[in-house]
């Protein structure tokens, strides 16, 4: 018996052993360090100086007055936080520092001297939620039992000392515009904060919010003059970073980035976790055209995630990490005069211990662009204000400067004309290089590209290890525009697919890429990505019954979600009412995996109830709205069944007038004013009755 006690012993230590361990990865074991730790990059000092998660203690070793925090999702928020420390130093003497709002605590805010600035750039993420590097901050801050280092409550107004400004980037289409910086300036003022000059908000649904900004700053940056007595000086161009070539290195030595993420990449050895700062290369094992006409691309991928430990449930997004066509990097290098420069092996170090360098080094001309410089990103009016010195002749500087001070004349000759920095100064200069502007600028202007986040299109409980994509290629043209608008990532996938399929010189619309990534490690057909969690996800409960919106490619996460109830009724669960409408142009030529819906139909029943709107089969324009007027008894009853209602899709237009026409069913079909039908609707958000999936 004492054997058996032993035994059991080991047993349970052993179980509890192992559940520790799980509960831990990624916290004490399995985690993930600084992808740039080892490389050049770090020597910069940000490595030693980036310890401390004390903001007053950081400020004070770098001899800091001002420190510019940013919760980013996609990079503008961070940008902008970028542009604002820059300015600040260079035209009133500020001594900036930028920080990643995760970077650090924030519980001796109380602390903070009176005579430092504070600023926070804040983007709105999804339904009014706070980025995913902001939540910590953001939860803490907005705390019921806030508490500070020196133990005073909210009523002691524990932050007077604490002067700040705000700006937040947000997009109107979304029921919680700008609600993230809304909240957070409530939150400052109730605990005592100053706020100096008017909280600014950029309006991304409107186009705006370059101009939004723009606006905001000005009369910010008086305000703050007066605050801390700052007088303006001449804004002259200070390189934040330095860039050393170094011809003595050839480009294919072994400690070279080729646009490689990190060391581990580097060095030919995948190691997770994988997220947003380490990407997991990922084979695409299968992948097909879903359009039938000649003129649109619409692609399905399968990713295969399995040996990567990335997970994913239903309805979670895939964050694809793109690489820049080939003729824009082409066209970068060669504006800038460094086309014969290309594979020269560059060192980038930051000049100030706090600057963040955004890629590895040492690296080349051609990888950074290629694969971390956002080159096709609209251009920003600031920073053609700021090249315009830079210009190769007086001529093109005299139309530089009015095209930085004129927003309307901006807004004809670049925005209207969707051309990215490289084709705007290609144009400028009639093609005439311009070897005088920095490649240090250009880092500094241009944000690192981001990975482009798709709604996943498969089933976690059909394939956990396969994710699947959907995805519409983007190509626009303007009258007149010399160029076509091609989307990054869509046309990138589309030469993979084309490759994948034996196409010897994938070049979709014009466009080339290095398919097989540095030192072909993408050979194969890889792609890099990591999975983004979200909360669009099916009532866990699957007797339920679920309404969803989702024409085109908004249709996405709605696939899995009826491949999962397909599954759940084969394998003997009682699925409730699955009703889904989708809408597309022509059924002969985009109506995305109709195939499909056939075979879930056979496992559901009459659980399954498709409604597809054709905008251009008939006469007139049908769309998901209208099939919607037609079902909006049936709408309403399932409503009244507790039904959750999702939307996926364009977040302009259509959700919005989803979301209206809601409304208008349940006040009609429950015989109530519309503003109680609105109430209603407001209150299914609240309660996530009903979700969106959306983008502008």
């Amino acid at each position: 018996m004492a054997q058996l006690d032993t035994l059991d012993i080991i047993v349970l230590a052993a179980l509890l052993l192992g559940t520790v361990a799980y509960f831990t990865k990624g916290t004490y074991w399995a985690v993930y360090g600084d992808p740039y730790g080892n490389s050049l990059a770090a020597s910069n000092g940000t490595a030693r100086a980036g310890k401390s998660r004390n903001i007053i203690e950081k400020m004070e070793e770098q001899d800091k007055n001002c420190v510019v925090f940013y919760g980013s999702q996609t990079g503008t928020a961070e940008d902008y936080a970028s542009r604002l420390a820059k300015e600040g130093h260079s035209r009133f003497g500020l001594k900036t520092m930028v920080a990643d709002l995760e970077d650090y605590d924030y519980e001796n805010l109380d602390k903070f001297p009176d005579d430092k600035l504070a600023v926070f750039v804040l983007a709105t993420y999804g339904e009014g939620e706070p980025t995913d590097n902001a939540v910590e901050f953001y939860e803490f801050i907005g705390g019921e039992d806030v508490a500070f280092s020196e133990g005073a409550s909210a009523e002691d107004k524990p932050l007077q000392n604490l002067k700040y400004v705000t700006f937040g980037l947000g997009n109107n289409t979304y029921e919680h515009y700008n609600s993230m910086v809304r909240n957070v300036d409530k939150y400052l003022t109730k605990l005592g904060a100053k706020r100096l000059g008017a909280a600014g908000e950029g309006d991304d649904g409107a186009g705006t919010m370059e101009e939004d900004f723009l606006a905001w700053k000005e009369p910010m940056w008086t305000a703050v003059q007066e605050e801390m007595s700052l007088e303006e000086r001449e804004a002259v161009y200070e390189a934040v970073f330095e860039i050393t070539e170094k011809p003595e290195m050839d480009a294919d030595e072994d400690e070279v980035y080729l646009g490689e993420p990190n060391k581990n990449h580097l060095e030919g050895a995948q190691k997770g976790p994988f997220n947003a700062n380490n990407p997991f290369i990922a084979p695409i094992a299968e992948s097909s055209e879903l359009f039938t006409a000649k003129d649109r691309n619409c692609l399905h991928m399968e990713i295969d995630i399995s040996g990567s430990n990335l997970s994913y449930t239903t309805g979670d997004h895939i964050a694809v990490w793109p690489t820049n066509a080939g003729k824009e990097v082409d066209r970068f290098l060669s504006i800038l005069g460094l086309a014969d420069k290309r594979h020269m092996v560059i060192a980038v170090k930051g000049l100030d211990p706090t600057a963040k360098v955004p890629f590895p080094s040492p690296t080349t001309y051609d990888a950074a662009i290629r694969y971390h410089m956002e080159i096709c990103a609209p251009v920003s009016r600031q920073f053609v204000s700021t090249l315009a010195q830079f210009a190769p002749t007086d001529d093109v500087k005299t139309e530089m400067t009015k095209l930085g001070g004129d927003k309307d004349y901006f807004h004809e000759k670049v925005i209207d004309r969707h051309l990215n920095l490289a084709q705007l100064l290609e144009i400028l200069s009639n093609g005439q290089p311009w070897p005088k502007v920095p490649f240090s600028l250009m880092i500094e202007g241009l944000i690192k590209i981001q990975p482009r986040y798709y709604s996943i299109s498969s089933s976690s409980l059909v394939q956990k290890d396969k994710i699947s994509i959907t995805a519409v290629v983007e190509s626009s043209h303007k009258p007149n525009s010399p160029h076509v608008l091609k989307g990054v990532t869509t046309n990138y996938l589309l030469a993979l697919k084309q490759k994948q399929q034996g196409e010897p010189e994938p070049d979709p619309h014009g466009l080339n890429y290095a398919l097989t990534g540095p030192r072909n490690k993408y050979d194969g057909i890889h792609v890099p990505v990591h999975v983004r969690h979200s909360n669009f996800k099916l009532p866990s409960d699957p007797s339920k019954p679920i309404v969803m919106v989702g024409p085109g490619t908004g249709v996405a996460p709605f696939r899995a979600f009826v491949q999962e109830r397909a599954a759940q009724a084969k394998a003997g669960q009682i699925v409730g009412k699955t009703v889904l409408f989708f809408g597309c142009r022509r059924r002969e030529e985009d109506f995305l995996y109709q195939n499909e819906w056939d075979k879930y139909k056979e496992a559901l029943g009459d659980n399954f109830v498709l409604h597809v709107a054709f905008s251009r089969d008939g006469p007139k324009k049908v769309y998901v709205q209208h099939k919607m007027e037609e079902a909006a008894e049936e709408i309403n009853k399932l409503l009244e069944q507790k039904a959750y209602f999702y939307v996926c899709g364009d977040a302009s237009n259509m959700a919005r007038e989803v979301n209206t026409l809601l409304s208008k069913i349940i006040s009609k079909h429950r015989n109530v004013p519309e503003t109680k039908g609105e109430e209603i609707v407001k209150a299914m958000r609240a309660s996530n009755q009903y979700q969106e999936d959306v983008w502008s």
